[in-house]
């Protein structure tokens, strides 16, 4: 018998539901960072939690478990790998994704919220509650900008970008993180004719790309699956990707392991 490969409830709908999760997830996390109680600790891998890590993650598990797909979080459980491989449709959740730049009280943090198919993101959104800008879209429903209580559509690209494309041009825009410039990401800049540096906390950096803001986005420090994944859906549906240092095969989700290895996106 054909495998359905369709998801139990169609993307669009699922998109809207995601996209509502954030936004009170958002509110959560403000009355958090109003506050100034952040009731910081120390995780294993040595990363910050707070009360607002918290909060949004309860307010977007919810949401989310209406739609009957299994949730992976960062601020959750984990199902073992030799369960949840065999996962057709899930989301892939941070619910707050910055948490530095929170304690920094900079505003540059975002939940993010991915909707995935197998070892692929397939649907994102992206929502900065200080900034009160959201980001949401797939390839089937088109990628939307909400800021100021305006909705404006992001235009993909005609053609998929080229690193040789990038290379002939005159001067080009990379986004790097504030604090991890290594040296693998110099050396990677050096090939290029001139170079500006841009610079944004959170998964914001992904979306310099998805507005053209940027060129290209060399990461060679640490990040997780969930750090990456709703940009890289959004990323997606406007011909656009995050690939690994080989600069042609993407990214792929829900590994054993779920650390991300370095990559480029653009």
């Amino acid at each position: 018998m054909q495998q359905d490969l369709t998801p139990p409830i169609a993307i669009g709908q699922l998109l809207e539901i995601a996209r509502f999760a954030a936004i009170h997830a958002g509110k959560a996390i403000m009355e958090v960072y109003l506050s100034g109680n952040f009731n910081k600790t120390i995780k294993a891998d040595n990363s910050p939690l707070t009360l607002a890590d918290k909060a949004a993650h309860e307010v977007i598990i919810n949401h989310l478990h209406h739609t009957n797909l299994p949730i992976l979080s960062e601020e959750g459980f984990h199902a073992d790998y030799t369960s949840r491989k065999n996962w057709e449709w899930y989301w892939m959740v941070d619910p707050l994704d910055g948490t530095k730049e929170f304690l920094k009280r900079n505003g540059e943090f975002t939940v993010n919220i991915a909707l995935m198919r197998k070892t692929t993101p397939v649907a994102g959104v992206i929502y900065a509650p200080v900034l009160d800008t959201l980001y949401f879209g797939a390839a089937g429903t088109g990628v939307f900008k909400e800021e100021n209580g305006k909705t404006r559509s992001l235009e993909p690209l005609k053609l998929s970008i080229k690193i040789e494309a990038l290379l002939l041009r005159p001067e080009v825009t990379v986004i790097a993180s504030r604090s991890h410039l290594t040296p693998e990401t110099i050396k990677f800049t050096e090939q290029f004719r001139k170079v500006e540096f841009t610079t944004m906390g959170s998964s914001l950096k992904f979306m310099l790309l998805a507005e053209n803001k940027a060129d290209i986005y060399p990461r060679y420090a640490p990040t997780m699956e969930w750090d990456s994944a709703a940009a890289h859906a959004i990323l997606r549906a406007l011909n656009r990707g995050v690939y690994h240092t080989d600069l042609q095969s993407e990214l792929v989700y829900n590994k054993e392991d779920l650390l991300n290895p370095s990559f480029i996106a653009f």
